[in-house]
């Protein structure tokens, strides 16, 4: 049953992809930097989109602030996705199911994209929706440890790296290179994880507890002696130790 529920989660990223990336020649990608008035940490945007055009805004933001978004339509097929930092087209949230709002903590630092587009069944009869976007960003960064106090990987943000067991979606169960940012030596720090060129997992952890990662399905979490196992449904899993998360 959780394969059956894996499966539809893919065809709604696919479905909502499509719409904004495989179609006419003549889409339109249109880039929005979001900027807050001074003073502020919300805002409301008002657009429009037609057809297979669509409209990416984007911000930065940083690990451990809470990203708020909601967008209220003229057009029910008028659907928005948050990408995380450089993830291409993979989302970590997609709006569908009715849902038109999310309210999530960060996982990572970087430029987060909203996409605003039309589902392809409206895209294709070419209509169009009027809409408005709040954005917002609560709470403080969780800021990496300073190079000086823990060197970083020449060239990298990161402080550290090893691999780790994975078994990312629909594949079988390897060794993954894992890299980390650390945000203090209690536990709090972005771990990454990375396959298959350039697919990758990042998950924040606090005080040694995952709390946030860049995935559209929930985790969970169990501990192994020293391994924190985190499973995202029943197809993905991550095995972390608590050396690459603590230091040590």
């Amino acid at each position: 049953m959780n394969r059956i529920f894996a499966a539809l989660a893919v065809a709604l990223t696919l479905t909502a992809t499509a719409s904004s990336a495989a179609a006419p020649a003549d889409r339109e990608r249109t880039v929005r930097q979001i900027r807050f008035a001074k003073g502020t940490t919300s805002t409301v945007i008002k657009g429009n989109v037609k057809g297979y055009n669509y409209v990416d805004y984007q911000l930065r933001a940083s690990a451990g602030q809470t990203l708020k978004v909601g967008m209220q339509v003229s057009n029910l097929a008028n659907h928005f996705n948050i990408n995380a930092p450089d993830s291409g087209d993979v989302s970590m949230f997609i709006a569908g199911g009715g849902s038109k709002a999310f309210e999530g903590m960060l996982p990572a630092d970087g430029t987060y994209t909203i996409r605003v587009y039309l589902m392809r069944s409206a895209a294709r009869r070419n209509e169009g929706s009027d809409y408005s976007l709040s954005v917002s960003i609560e709470g403080k960064p969780l800021k990496p440890v300073s190079d000086k106090v823990d060197a970083t990987i020449p060239g990298t943000p990161y402080h550290a790296s090893t691999t780790v067991k994975c078994m990312p979606a629909y594949s079988k169960v390897r060794e993954c290179p894992a890299y980390v940012v650390r945000r203090s030596f209690d536990g709090t720090a972005t771990v990454e994880i990375r396959w298959d060129h350039d697919s990758k997992r990042r998950i924040l952890f606090i005080k040694g507890k995952p709390v946030a990662a860049d995935a559209p399905t929930p985790f969970a979490f169990r501990k192994n002696g020293d391994e924190n196992i985190i499973d995202f449904g029943s197809d993905e899993r991550f095995e972390i130790p608590d050396a690459l998360i603590f230091g040590g």
